[in-house]
């Protein structure tokens, strides 16, 4: 899918939520929150967990990234806080057939949209001894797909053996990406 469709499908599904220039924002760093988001999407506030979403959505929409930091950032300040693996995760997929073939569709749970492609490829890795699956989608942030998105996903790819080896294929237009998979998905 060249940048024009991708753009136009994405402006045409996109919902009114939108992502603040977070990139364009460069504020001095205020120093910490007790915020945890942890390795299985809950958030975590002053040892309380976070469940008015649409508080959680807003924050999810200046999360920032800088090596293995993450922040909340604002026009005016930059707050560090604390993420066990990764702070979002892909809770549904969709296959789209588009005039150049097929793709694959990640939505998050703060409903980030995505096409797996070259800029946002699948990428299988440990976490704590298990390959996860993880996908990159904005700043430098990742999202994990959850498992019963993973196997929607699954049913859209090919797993094949080359030179001893598991091989997902995953379709991506008139291409498919290839990964070999070490461990157990």
């Amino acid at each position: 899918m060249n940048l024009q469709q991708t753009a136009a499908y994405l402006s045409q599904t996109q919902t009114e939520k939108r992502i603040p220039p977070v990139d364009q924002w460069h504020p001095p760093f205020c120093g910490n929150m007790d915020l945890i988001i942890k390795a299985n999407g809950q958030w975590w506030h002053e040892g309380r967990q976070m469940t008015r979403q649409g508080l959680i959505d807003l924050f999810a929409s200046v999360l920032w990234r800088e090596g293995d930091e993450y922040f909340l950032k604002t026009p005016v300040e930059k707050i560090g806080i604390c993420v066990e693996d990764v702070p979002l995760f892909i809770e549904d997929v969709n296959l789209l057939t588009l005039a150049d073939g097929q793709y694959i569709e990640c939505i998050t749970t703060h409903q980030d949209k995505i096409i797996l492609n070259a800029e946002h490829g699948l990428i299988l890795r440990d976490y704590q001894g298990q390959i996860q699956p993880y996908v990159p989608i904005r700043f430098g942030l990742e999202a994990k797909i959850m498992r019963h998105a993973f196997y929607h996903l699954i049913d859209w790819c090919n797993l094949s053996e080359q030179d001893g080896q598991t091989v997902l294929s995953i379709p991506m237009g008139q291409k498919m990406q290839h990964l070999s998979v070490v461990g157990e998905l």
